[in-house]
């Protein structure tokens, strides 16, 4: 099996893992029980989604620590968490030094056949406060989504407005002292535009829902879409405070990743507007198109672009 895995990572990939910070074992394991070997599989994977399918342009990364622990939050959207695999993406293959991701997964995708063994070797684990304490105390990145399974249960219609936030990720940042590191994942909804919930084939399958979207087979179109990492967020306390307070910093976060949302949203826009422009000739061929791949998220208190 592990012969396999090395034939279909591919060298870029390979080259990558050599400086993750990872420290795996002799026999390629680390003490969560992440597989070298799966990593590969799994980042081989991805690349070609990252880089073509989704032609993912990412601003902000040095918002990223290039080491120790922090929390990436932000919000869930598009039926079947692609955001999700984007973010791992981005953290291994855009940094200069790569880094790897540790999702919470939610507690349903640990009975699902093949799935839950998946996860694990990978370093996905169930959303529990014990687990991501143990992953930020070992120095790790985190990433969580406080919508849970709300957010990419939305439908075409409620694209984008964020639902509450749970208020565990603030309490566990407060008690690990990290960072949270706020994000917007942008165009996730264009991909898979959900119209209908197929309830019945959920409850047997055992999970929360089916997205149907508009084009009808539940795989995501491969549209163009941004991760616009914001500033980090520090807050002061032991994660035993009142839950005013907690709730107060959870408000703050959330109104960061929806302000990057909407710059997100924005630049979507002017690049539709300007594709649109150009198929009706309305630019010359030599016409400049704007560069959004090198502007950089705005820092808190900025105004937006």
């Amino acid at each position: 099996m592990d012969e396999l895995l090395h034939l279909v990572t591919t060298q870029k990939v390979s080259e990558r893992l050599e400086s993750l910070d990872i420290p795996f074992s002799s026999l390629g394991f680390d003490h969560f029980g992440i597989s070298k070997s799966h990593l590969g599989l799994f980042y081989s994977l991805l690349d070609p989604l990252y880089r073509r399918y989704f032609k993912v342009e990412v601003t902000g990364l040095d918002h990223i620590p290039k080491e120790g622990r922090g929390m990436l939050i932000g919000n869930h959207s598009g039926g079947i968490p692609v955001d999700a695999a984007m973010i791992f993406a981005s953290i291994f293959f855009e940094l200069d030094t790569p880094r790897h991701a540790h999702g919470m997964v939610e507690k349903f995708a640990q009975n699902l056949p093949f799935l839950s063994s998946l996860f694990s070797r990978i370093g996905q684990l169930t959303g529990l406060p014990e687990h991501a304490i143990q992953l930020l105390e070992a120095e790790r990145l985190l990433l969580a989504f406080p919508e849970g399974v709300r957010g990419t249960g939305k439908l075409y219609s409620e694209r984008y407005q964020l639902e509450r936030f749970g208020t565990g990720f603030v309490r566990i940042a407060l008690k690990t002292n990290s960072p949270i590191i706020p994000f917007a994942f942008v165009g996730g909804e264009e991909a898979m535009p959900v119209i209908y919930h197929a309830q019945p084939i959920a409850k047997l399958l055992g999970v929360p829902y089916i997205p149907i979207p508009k084009h009808i087979i539940p795989i995501p179109k491969p549209e163009h879409c941004q991760i616009l990492y914001g500033e980090p967020l520090y807050f002061k306390g032991s994660g035993n405070e009142k839950d005013s307070v907690i709730q107060s910093y959870v408000d703050q976060v959330r109104a960061d990743i929806a302000a990057l949302i909407s710059i997100g949203r924005q630049r979507r826009e002017e690049r539709v507007a300007e594709a649109k422009e150009i198929s009706q000739g309305g630019l010359t061929r030599g016409g400049k198109l704007s560069n959004l791949s090198s502007e950089q998220a705005p820092k808190r208190g900025e105004t937006t672009p």
